[in-house]
């Protein structure tokens, strides 16, 4: 795990209930999302992972049953339906490693849609996965659609107003240059002054930047913010030169440098900054709707699998060893309300 040198968090808001009120109505007619193709050609007692990722992993097959201690915790809603249905906030283009159609074209597959698949098989339950665009994840989640969204979502305060969560993984931003690039950051926003840099709408590390970026102009100094609807178009104004650097999850980049090390266009990690700011290491977690009773359940797989070991097996596969954590919590302290 790299080590993140002192600097501030910096917050700023995310999905308004205004537009998730406005999003609801119109989920399905908008093409928000998707039902996804899984695999269901696992024996008795086994889970799969990396199937299918085209070289982004190493596929495992790992023991896995259900523990009816722990599946006696579910609600009665979701036990008697026999299915978790959980929520990728993947579409269009998917984000690898964490969720992307596979090589067979047609099936979602991905790091955490693995852990939410052995998660439903500690819970005895038959995993149904959906995609959805990143912001309709939420929506989902709010209307009952999905019972848990396992796509990168980062534990913060303000997200605990409408969500519970279940903790499984560190949380990391990494900002990735071209490889010629000899622009670094090592905390401290002011590097970023004059730069043009990428991020995801709608995202935690959006509300990073936009508030470094705020900062940057009260001293007189800009930050010039880039949006594109998808990777491939990220990836391209970088080689382009139309943006600096691309700020998002350490995963994402980390696999991304590894596929293009041998091309014109390589890139590298110019720094890396954490999900929860100065002083609080960041976690990524299952989320679910606030008062769903799901946090301790879902919290309670996931521990079950780090002290049986598939957990840890689970990581390696897919290369994020380093993102390990000890434990699942239930809504552990996250990215702070004001963290100024």
């Amino acid at each position: 795990m790299p080590i993140h040198p002192s600097r501030r968090g910096l917050i700023r808001g995310i999905t308004a209930a205004a537009t998730v009120t406005a999003l609801a109505g119109g989920l399905a007619a908008c093409g928000g999302d998707s039902d996804a193709a899984t695999r269901t050609t696992d024996s008795a007692g086994t889970v799969t992972v990396g199937r299918l990722s085209n070289g982004a992993a190493k596929e495992t097959t790992l023991k896995v049953a259900e523990v009816k201690s722990i599946s006696a915790e579910l609600p009665d809603a979701v036990r008697k339906s026999g299915k978790l249905v959980i929520g990728s906030g993947t579409l269009p283009s998917g984000s690898p490693p964490l969720g992307f159609v596979g090589s067979d074209q047609k099936t979602l597959t991905g790091s955490e849609v693995d852990l939410a698949r052995l998660v439903a098989s500690v819970l005895g339950l038959q995993p149904e996965v959906k995609r959805f665009t990143w912001e309709n994840l939420f929506v989902g989640i709010d209307s009952g659609k999905v019972n848990v969204g396992f796509s990168n979502i980062t534990d913060t305060e303000e997200r605990k107003q409408k969500y519970e969560f279940a903790s499984y993984r560190k949380d990391d931003l990494a900002f990735e240059t071209l490889k010629t690039s000899k622009w670094t950051f090592d905390g401290d926003y002011e590097a970023l002054a004059g730069k043009t840099v990428s991020v995801g709408a709608g995202t935690n590390q959006e509300r990073i930047l936009l508030e470094w970026q705020a900062r940057l102009k009260k001293e007189g100094k800009k930050l010039t913010i880039k949006y594109f609807q998808d990777s491939p178009s990220i990836y391209l104004a970088l080689a382009s030169g139309k943006i600096d650097a691309y700020l998002g999850p350490s995963p994402n980049s980390s696999y991304h440098v590894t596929q293009t090390a041998s091309t014109p266009n390589a890139t590298r990690i110019a720094g890396q900054y954490s999900g929860a700011g100065e002083t609080l290491q960041g976690l990524i977690a299952a989320t679910a709707k606030k008062g769903s009773g799901l946090a301790k359940p879902l919290a309670d797989a996931i521990n079950y699998l780090i002290d049986n070991g598939q957990y840890a097996k689970w990581l390696s596969a897919w290369n994020l060893s380093h993102d390990a954590v000890t434990k699942s919590e239930v809504n552990p302290p996250g990215l702070p309300l004001d963290n100024s």
